[in-house]
């Protein structure tokens, strides 16, 4: 009886911590969800529920455009930010300044936002550094940030800021590789290389499903240097679903928004789901 007890005393204390938690996170994130999941779903015109919502969706250009560009990013974006992150991880590992650079790296975070984009207008605008670059070599000046170019220039922006960021994960997840397995791999013949493959990559398998997430959804954070160097209506190739959005909200279309939000609440729970079956699935 006394143990019996004990245990309904633990249970109950381990409810008792959990309930703040569980409050602010009903009050504060599921709450709202179900409310704009039920914005989603009413249609205005007819005073009822129907999915006329998410069927404006792909008959909108906008949206289509904004999807498509966004869909490309992502995916330009985060292999190049996982492969050139840890290539530089690992040629940072081991190195003794590595606790001076962990510091380092993570500047570009630190920055603020209007300062990136006072810099890469000084660089990319067309009386900017980059083009007087280019007219050493009478080549001929490039739009970056009204053309085709926009694109990569977004591109490099996300990647430098988020490249200190994540080396620093890559290194973290390094730095719990037990010494003792590399050095019996040394011991047994194998050089760098041979140990990078076959002992660090293995290794860094549960981190890499983390930063792929991390990365993932850092990529949709990337609004307001596009919206601070081209405005709300910037070039077609750097019109992203949150420049779509912000649109949206301030015309006040909560019926479209709401839609566009619920949508792109699955895909990222499609996306991790997807990436954890992927990392979860036996060699």
């Amino acid at each position: 009886m006394k143990s019996g007890r004990k245990w309904n005393c633990i249970l109950q204390s381990k409810w008792t911590f959990m309930v703040p938690s569980l409050t602010g996170t009903f009050v504060f994130a599921v709450l709202p969800f179900l409310e704009v999941l039920r914005r989603s779903l009413w249609d205005e015109k007819k005073n009822f529920f129907s999915v006329v919502n998410y069927a404006n969706l792909w008959e909108n250009e906008a949206y289509r455009l904004a999807v498509k560009n966004t869909v490309k990013f992502v995916g330009v974006c985060i292999p190049l930010l996982l492969v050139l992150s840890l290539a530089l991880a690992l040629g940072l590992f081991q190195s003794r300044w590595m606790k001076f650079l962990k510091s380092a790296l993570l500047l570009p975070m630190a920055v603020p936002t209007a300062v990136v984009v006072f810099v890469w207008k000084l660089i990319f605008f067309k009386e900017g550094f980059l083009n007087m670059f280019l007219g050493l070599f009478s080549l001929k000046p490039v739009d970056w940030l009204g053309g085709e170019a926009a694109f990569f220039v977004l591109v490099i922006s996300y990647i430098w800021k988020n490249m200190g960021y994540t080396m620093v994960l890559w290194l973290a997840a390094m730095a719990a590789i037990p010494k003792e397995m590399l050095e019996a791999a040394k011991v047994d013949g194998s050089n760098g290389i041979q140990s990078i493959h076959f002992m660090v990559l293995p290794s860094l398998k549960p981190a890499f499903y983390t930063i792929t997430i991390v990365s993932f959804l850092n990529s949709f954070k990337v609004f307001r240097e596009a919206y601070l160097v081209a405005g709300s209506y910037p070039p077609k190739t750097m019109y992203l679903l949150q420049h779509l959005f912000n649109n949206w909200f301030i015309n006040l279309e909560l019926g479209k928004i709401s839609a566009g939000g619920v949508t792109m609440a699955v895909v990222f729970v499609f996306v991790t789901l997807l990436l954890q079956r992927m990392w979860d699935k036996p060699e």
